[in-house]
Parts: structure tokens; C-alpha cells; sequence
């Protein structure tokens, strides 16, 4: 439970508890390159510029959730209700040992130090929030600054931002010095065609750099389903076109995660064990599974051991 201290945003979906185990067998050294940690709020409380206050989800629970799917390593991404403050996810850093890796969010005046000490934990990206809902301001300058901060370390930006407003920020993330990673397909409109213009420029801009694209969130960009719930193991068929695309296209830069515990939901909360047997309809061979699950995301977050 959430400290008592924090009212939890009304209509809050809790993360799913009880998930099923896979039929979908994940290969030796699977990674979950897209999962984040909530407090717990009485330890690490949530930041006073948050726009929502979700349920606890602690790092006990995601590695939980973790042995419970036969996922090998986690990539734990800072979730927005903790602003700057990486203190929850360092710490599962810390707990997880090499077995984790971190996307933090920093300000434009971090100092050396402190991004030293990110590195030292396990920190090797930064995430920049575009989606307007869920920020004040438009964070171009701030990433750029970060950008050039970050760079000699090695590390990457995360981006999330939504398709429609990919034409106004293609040219600016294509001059930053670091390699991208796009959060959830850079949220395409599946009700449109997965041949048409829109996504095809999405397409091109990632061929054009050094671009990895996480084809995860089916249960936040779907529109007609079904669901990840009561054993459906063929969930969200409208979301699957424009994910196997981007697997068939860039198999060498495609990285999936569970976006557990899936902030921010509306409609329902999905069953995770029904998430991972989504993985084979998306990536149709078990050597574009494998690309996907252990050879990208260890390329990326742990080149010294990549193969």
C-alpha cells in the first residue's frame, strides 16, 4: 500500500497481482529493457511537481515479477512521479547488482560527480519526457544540455514523445550527440495504416541514426484489443502490425520490456505473464526473439559482457 501520506490519484488501476505463468518460454539471458519502481512512498516519497501519485511497486515486487516470468535482468526506467529524485531506483540498482541497469532524469546542472556516481550504480541513459500531458514545458534545451554531459560517459537519451508530434522534433534529436532509444514506437495511432505515411516516417527517421526502438506498451497503444487478461494469448491485434515492423525492419535495434506497473492506464491493467506471450506474434522467429530479448538490450546496457 501507498503511504497514507499520498492520496492516490482517483481511479488509479493497481498493478496486476496473481500474473499467469507464460506458455512463451524466454530465452536464457531475456532482458526487460522498459519496467520503473514506485516508492515505496514512506521511503522514497514521491516529487511535489509529480502529475499523478500511482500505488507503491516497490523493487521487491518487480523482481518478483521478474523470477516469476523467467526474465534474466531489468533495465529500470525513472518514472516521472519521482522527478530527479533517482533515489528509489538507485537503490534497486544497488539490490539488483549486475543484474539491472538504470534510465535515470537529470537537470541541465547535475554535476560531474553525481553522474559519475549514477555510472558507478548502473546508470546508462537519461529519459526526456515529450509527451505534453505529462510535462510543463517542452524539454529541448534541458536535453540538449544533458546531451553533451552525458555523451563522454557512453551513455543514451530515452525519448517519449507521441507521433503526431514527431515532424516538430525529428531535426532537433537527430543533432544530439548521443545514441536515441524510443519509448513504446514513439506511440503510433494503430487506428491508421502501418504502410502509411505516418509511420513510415517514424520508419525513416530511425534509419536515418543511431536509433533503438522499444516495441513495448501493446495494452497503452491499443485500440480495439482484445486485452492481456483472462488467458488471452492473443492480445492486442491492432498494436501487432506496426510492432513486427519495426522488429522485422531493425532487428538488430528493437528492445522489448513489460512497462510494469504500467502507469497511468485507463482502460485496464494487463496480466504480465499474458505480455510476455505477446513477444512471438511480434517477433516471428526464435532468432529475431533472441536479437530482441538478449542481444539488443545487452549490447546496449551491458556491452562488456555482449557477445
Amino acid at each position: 500500500m501507498t503511504d497514507p501520506t499520498f492520496t492516490v490519484t482517483p481511479g488509479w488501476l493497481d498493478w496486476y497481482r496473481g500474473p499467469s505463468r507464460p506458455s512463451f518460454v524466454l530465452p536464457d539471458g531475456a532482458v526487460d529493457a522498459h519496467c520503473h519502481v514506485f516508492g515505496p512512498a514512506a521511503e522514497f516519497p514521491f516529487a511535489p511537481e509529480r502529475k499523478y501519485t500511482p500505488v507503491d511497486a516497490s523493487q521487491h515486487d518487480l523482481f518478483a515479477l521478474r523470477d516469476h516470468l523467467g526474465v534474466s535482468r531489468n533495465v529500470i526506467v525513472q518514472a516521472t512521479c519521482h522527478g530527479a529524485d533517482n533515489s528509489a531506483l538507485v537503490d534497486a540498482l544497488h539490490t539488483a547488482g549486475n543484474r539491472a541497469r538504470g534510465v535515470v532524469t537529470v537537470r541541465p546542472d547535475v554535476t560531474d560527480g553525481e553522474l559519475r556516481r549514477l555510472h558507478d550504480a548502473g546508470v546508462r541513459g537519461v529519459r526526456f519526457n515529450f509527451v505534453r500531458r505529462l510535462v510543463d514545458t517542452v524539454p529541448t534545451e534541458a536535453l540538449e544540455t544533458v546531451a553533451r554531459r552525458i555523451a563522454p560517459l557512453g551513455w543514451h537519451a530515452v525519448l517519449y514523445f507521441e507521433a503526431a508530434d514527431l515532424a516538430d522534433l525529428e531535426g532537433f534529436f537527430a543533432s544530439l550527440p548521443v545514441p536515441l532509444v524510443i519509448d513504446h514506437m514513439g506511440r503510433p495511432d494503430v487506428t491508421r495504416d502501418p504502410d502509411g505515411p505516418e509511420f513510415a516516417r517514424f520508419l525513416r527517421f530511425v534509419e536515418a541514426n543511431d536509433v533503438w526502438v522499444k516495441v513495448s506498451c501493446p495494452e497503452r497503444l491499443t485500440v480495439t484489443g482484445p486485452p492481456a487478461l483472462d488467458g488471452e494469448r492473443h492480445a492486442y491485434r491492432d498494436v501487432v502490425p506496426f510492432a513486427r515492423k519495426v522488429v522485422d525492419e531493425f532487428t538488430d535495434r528493437a528492445l522489448w520490456g513489460t512497462d510494469w506497473p504500467h502507469p497511468n492506464l485507463k482502460d485496464h491493467m494487463p496480466d504480465d505473464g499474458l505480455l510476455v506471450d505477446h513477444i512471438p506474434h511480434v517477433a516471428t522467429t526464435p532468432e529475431k526473439q533472441r536479437a530482441l530479448l538478449v542481444d539488443n538490450p545487452m549490447r546496449l546496457y551491458w556491452p562488456e559482457e555482449a557477445v
